[in-house]
């Protein structure tokens, strides 16, 4: 009886403390950060289920001296916090390529793992406004390190 009984109080209290939230099927738009000096980013988000999606981020900058792009992808977790906020994480990671011609001449590509965190607001107009931190962790000659990358993503959804 008495584990009927808890059963039954757990089975209740997640009900309680769960909330629903909506994720859009698809979201595009930018996310404007620092990208390992790439600046901004085109990203795309896919809902994947109740409370999951993917994101891709795509970065690339060309210059007279330096040209380079940086393709991120994450698994997320999305939960509400009240009315329209959300808040989420995720993981996943990514490939890039740096190409650098004066003073001296190099490439690389590289890999990285990725964490996520953020916040967003979902208005209720197709707009999704979003802050979030990305550490990253490079596998490579030129992006071996942490980088932190902090950015305010904006997003239209359909």
């Amino acid at each position: 009886m008495k584990k009927l009984f808890l059963t039954v109080f757990a089975a209740i209290g997640c009900l309680f403390f769960t909330n629903a939230q909506e994720i859009a099927d698809n979201a595009i738009g930018l996310r404007l950060g620092d990208s390992d000096g790439l600046g901004a980013e085109v990203s795309y988000q896919r809902y994947l289920g109740d409370n999951n999606r993917l994101e891709v981020d795509l970065g690339w900058r060309t210059g007279n001296s330096f040209d380079g792009f940086k393709l991120a992808g994450l698994y997320q977790w999305v939960w509400n916090l009240d009315g329209n906020f959300n808040w989420y994480a995720g993981a996943g990671g990514g490939v890039g390529s740096y190409d650098f011609d004066a003073p001296i001449n190099d490439s690389e590509t590289f890999f990285f793992a990725a964490g996520d965190i953020g916040i967003e607001y979902n208005f209720d107009i197709p707009l999704l406004l979003s802050l979030d931190f990305r550490p990253e962790i490079g596998f490579g000659d030129f992006n071996d390190d942490l980088d932190f990358d902090i950015a305010l993503g904006i997003r239209y959804q359909f």
